[in-house]
């Protein structure tokens, strides 16, 4: 019996080190609404301290469509930067009303340079870089999630 429960633990422990690792604690949509009609995301959210450290980094690719959300809880200035990130990103600055800052388009991956709000936001999302131009989404336009406008 205590062989079969010593089993049981290891075959547990390595199903759990073999699960997918997620940088955030949930998932959620984000809409933007842009002169060429209105965009939706499906994003992992990073709102803990931690998370929002960890990031994207890491990950091989980004699926289009796909991207993360991070959350600073209010409005202030932030940096962000692309070490151990591998994939090209759009980072797309927005303020608390939902109305997008600007946007740092096509990052470079694994750099250590530092890429300011240059004015406080809300959040940032990040998704595969030339999203935004591709999209045609630009400062002005209008983010939907329940972490805006509140």
């Amino acid at each position: 019996m205590l062989r079969c429960r010593l089993i049981a633990a290891i075959l547990f422990g390595l199903w759990v080190a073999v699960l997918p690792a997620r940088a955030a604690g949930d998932e959620g949509v984000v809409t933007i609404a842009s002169k060429s009609g209105v965009h939706s995301f499906t994003v992992e959210l990073a709102r803990t301290e931690a998370e929002r450290a960890k990031g994207l980094m890491f990950r091989k690719e980004l699926a289009p469509g796909h991207g993360m959300l991070f959350d600073f809880q209010k409005d202030q200035e932030v940096a962000f930067w692309m070490d151990n990130t591998y994939v090209s990103l759009d980072m797309i600055f927005i303020r608390g009303d939902g109305t997008i800052w600007r946007i740092e388009e096509n990052t470079t991956p694994l750099s250590t340079r530092n890429v300011p709000s240059r004015g406080p936001v809300r959040g940032v999302l990040e998704v595969v870089a030339g999203t935004s131009r591709k999209l045609g989404i630009a400062p002005g336009d209008k983010v939907g999630h329940p972490i805006f406008g509140r």
